[in-house]
């Protein structure tokens, strides 16, 4: 079982930025993908982006140039720095790790 705690979100305006951070308890070795996801309708969930540990990353085509994935394993965090923040980014953001969850954290964008 891994635990993953999720804190930074909250409200931003239009052209602000947050930073969402994520903390795992443990490491499975053979996992190396870290990733925040965000809801779709449907109750799906959508990649925002994605980091290996090698620095490798994967993003969203819609926050692609405005947010950045980044991680610090030895603190075992990843974090998501979202900048140019916009109105269609309000949304619940789910950390991911494998098979594990965060419990999400809310993220609103203002006019």
């Amino acid at each position: 079982q891994v635990q993953l705690v999720e804190s930074g979100g909250g409200t931003a305006q239009a052209g602000g930025s947050l930073t969402l951070s994520c903390t795992r308890d443990r490491t499975f070795s053979e996992i190396t993908a870290m990733a925040w996801y965000r809801e779709i309708p449907g109750d799906q969930r959508e990649l925002v982006a994605a980091i290996q540990t090698d620095g490798s990353t994967r993003y969203l085509d819609a926050v692609k140039g405005r947010f950045i994935i980044t991680r610090d394993d030895a603190k075992m965090t990843a974090f998501l720095q979202m900048n140019d923040l916009r109105p269609e980014d309000t949304n619940v953001y789910f950390c991911n790790y494998f098979n594990y969850w965060g419990q999400g954290t809310q993220v609103t964008v203002s006019t």
